[in-house]
């Protein structure tokens, strides 16, 4: 036949939209043309499936009209996940594999001239896709993006080294033998033995810092935010570098979320799977670095984060337009990407554990170093932080240099197995009764799961007024009063809960 339709799929963030590549050969003068809204790596595939169908021993039809067309013509699709499909419409059209069989299957890889299969970006993305919508097909990939989506529960993903190897399936036994084409080297994969949790930096290497590490663990237990400010030494990056340790364990399905946007972003590692990842981008990386973007729009650090941590060293240091983009995605946790053709929706869900110094000397207050900044100076460099964002971090804590005798003799301080069981339990705790983390209370469901004694009511009204709160304030503090009483185990918030959620809003003052 001289017409051919397969399957395939088009990333747009973290959907996977439906593409069926229809390749027509037809008499004429020789040409082979692309069409339907193909980027420039799409339209390269014309070079890539000539010269791999020929290198591979294939037929490739030199004497036609070859027409391909990307449906529907409206959606965007780029790099090179459309090659592996075009190069079996050919052999299809041109009837040199049983194009009956190829129904039931989706095809995404890119070829190499000799015809090797490259991996894609976006394999784990492209499979949950699938398993979301409740599409049921054999999904074929190069061999090293099978083994990603092969950990999605319930999917049939094969994996192939070369394009012979599924050419191989959709050819009748008598031409494989007379081609030599072997009839086993396409298999399907199965899902990967989670590798072993990495042992991370122990906590114990941290000595002293008695308020950061409580302050940790109470981010730890309800999925708060945290801002250490103190000067350079005091080991604000020591214990930012073992928060990701403290956090339970991951569940599946948060597993593969933050898998499919680690595959999307290309960062994606199997020995890695299930492990909450820590992204510490640098101070000099702009807003769209952080949020998001480009063309088509791809994950940002805050996305790349998703179910983990984001890790902020240096936070005045970043860009203005930068930090301030990050004011929605730390309420809602997800990011919404808009450009004039369409718009894009990554989750967000991160912890965001920040770092800086009190001063731009960063001696300010320190114990046998004197501040060289003059007061005009600092109010500037701690004006950096606009309220509304310091506003949405929930514990503010300060974090001052130990003396070398504090360093020296000091015992070391707990392990992070133990921490961790704590936070696990308390989180646990909070599950069990709101079903989500404090910090994801909302409206009527503080007034609902917080439980103010009359005490700890009175308490909060009053440091409330005198602090000057907004009622974003306010109910943060609740949320981490409610996290310290979990810790605790009561059932009650009281007033000790409270005063010590007061006492983690009072560390750093900045204005607009």
């Amino acid at each position: 036949m001289s017409l051919a339709c397969i399957q395939s799929r088009a990333l747009l963030g973290l959907e996977a939209r439906a593409v069926t590549v229809e390749v027509h050969l037809a008499n004429g003068l020789p040409s082979f043309t692309l069409v339907g809204l193909a980027d420039v790596e799409v339209k390269e595939a014309r070079e890539r499936v000539r010269s791999a169908l020929q290198n591979a021993g294939l037929e490739f039809p030199n004497n036609k009209r070859i027409t391909v067309n990307l449906a529907p013509a409206d959606l965007p699709k780029d790099s090179g996940r459309f090659d592996l499909p075009i190069a079996l419409g050919i052999l299809a059209a041109s009837g040199q594999v049983d194009a009956a069989q190829l129904a039931g299957h989706e095809f995404a890889g890119e070829l190499s001239l000799s015809g090797e299969l490259r991996p894609v970006r976006g394999a784990l993305a492209m499979s949950l896709a699938l398993q979301a919508q409740g599409v049921d097909t054999r999904l074929v990939l190069p061999e090293c993006g099978a083994k990603e989506a092969a950990l999605v529960p319930g999917s049939h993903v094969y994996g192939a080294r070369h394009l012979l190897d599924v050419v191989s399936r959709f050819r009748p036994a008598s031409d494989q033998e007379d081609a030599g084409i072997p009839a086993s080297a396409w298999v399907r994969v199965l899902p990967a033995e989670p590798a072993a949790a990495a042992q991370g930096p122990d906590l114990a290497d941290v000595k002293g810092q008695a308020a950061a590490r409580r302050a940790l663990e109470i981010a730890a237990a309800g999925n708060h935010s945290v801002l250490m400010a103190g000067p350079p030494g005091s080991g604000k990056s020591m214990l930012a570098q073992r928060f990701a340790g403290l956090l339970p364990v991951m569940s599946v399905q948060e597993s593969l979320e933050s898998a499919a946007i680690a595959s999307l972003g290309g960062r994606f590692a199997l020995n890695r799977w299930g492990q909450r990842a820590t992204c510490s981008p640098h101070h000099s990386a702009s807003a769209v670095a952080l949020v998001g973007g480009g063309s088509p729009p791809r994950p940002g650090e805050i996305s790349l984060a998703h179910h983990g941590v984001l890790f902020l060293d240096e936070l005045p240091e970043f860009p203005r337009a930068a930090l301030e983009a990050l004011r929605e995605p730390l309420e809602t946790g997800r990011i919404r990407i808009s450009r004039a053709a369409r718009q894009t929706e990554f989750p967000a869900r991160f912890q965001l554990i920040a770092a800086m110094n009190p001063c731009p000397c960063g001696y300010l207050g320190a114990r046998g170093r004197s501040c060289r900044c003059s007061p005009d100076q600092v109010a500037r460099y701690q004006a950096k932080l606009s309220g509304p964002l310091l506003d949405r971090i929930d514990l503010h804590v300060e974090v001052p240099a130990l003396t070398t005798d504090e360093l020296l003799e000091a015992a070391p301080g707990e392990p992070t197995a133990a921490v961790r069981e704590r936070c696990t339990r308390a989180r646990d705790v909070a599950m069990a009764r709101q079903g989500c983390a404090n910090q994801a209370l909302q409206g009527m469901e503080i007034d609902a799961h917080v439980t103010l004694d009359d005490a700890a009511t009175q308490f909060i009204r009053k440091a409330a007024t005198r602090l000057a709160w907004s009622a974003r304030a306010t109910h943060r503090a609740l949320k981490v009063a409610r996290t310290i009483a979990d810790l605790d185990g009561s059932t009650q918030t009281r007033a000790e809960h409270v005063a010590e959620a007061v006492q983690y809003r009072r560390s750093l003052t900045a204005t607009d």
